[in-house]
């Protein structure tokens, strides 16, 4: 599975996060992220990458490292791309509530990559390994819909202040919350490996 777009819209009404990517297969995934899940996954995700650079660095360079690379990842990221729908749902049309995420580094290729295994309440599971590029890059987007949410706790990658835009695409309840979209495919370049 090669992921090509993330895409998130906070449901103020559900207060959960409408968190769908769609792939170079032309396959999309649509879950419902909660607080718990979303603050989890960003607490993992940076806890893991900085652990990741203390094996070659100290704690504070691993620490500056790590920052500099999310805002490095955060400049170049593009959220004016629109979010194309993909043709196919492996998991159907209705967005599937994550009951608890896992998370892990693993090696693929000489390559570090996190392990996200996503739980869903059938006790089945998706698992994505995701390239840093790639991960800091959904990390972006989660910070950025848990801002939005006003949910305590999160970690901050940035400035998450900035006013964010609109999806122009319609949604079934998109006066409940603004769409994030946020395109990847330039982020992946250097990662252009397929991970599975």
């Amino acid at each position: 599975m090669s992921i090509k777009q993330f895409n998130g819209n906070y449901q103020a009404q559900e207060d959960r996060i409408l968190f769908r990517f769609n792939t170079a297969e032309d396959a999309e995934y649509r879950f419902w992220f909660t607080r718990r899940i979303t603050l989890f996954i960003l607490a993992a995700s940076t806890h893991l990458i900085e652990k990741q650079l203390e094996k070659q660095h100290q704690k504070i360079t691993a620490k500056a490292l790590s920052n500099f690379e999310q805002a490095t990842v955060k400049e170049k990221a593009d959220f004016s791309v629109q979010y194309e729908q993909a043709s196919q749902f492996p998991l159907g049309t209705d967005p599937v509530l994550i009951s608890d995420v896992k998370c892990s580094v693993l090696t693929v290729d000489h390559v570090n990559v996190l392990s996200l295994d996503l739980l869903m309440p059938n006790r089945a599971n998706i698992n994505l390994k995701l390239a840093s590029s790639t991960l800091r890059t959904m990390t972006l987007l989660l910070e950025k819909l848990a801002a939005q949410a006003q949910w305590n706790g999160t970690p901050h990658f940035g400035d998450t202040t900035q006013p964010t835009q609109a999806n122009p695409l319609p949604s079934p309840s998109s006066e409940d919350g603004v769409e994030q979209n946020l395109h990847i495919t330039q982020s992946l370049q250097g990662d252009k490996k397929k991970l599975h």
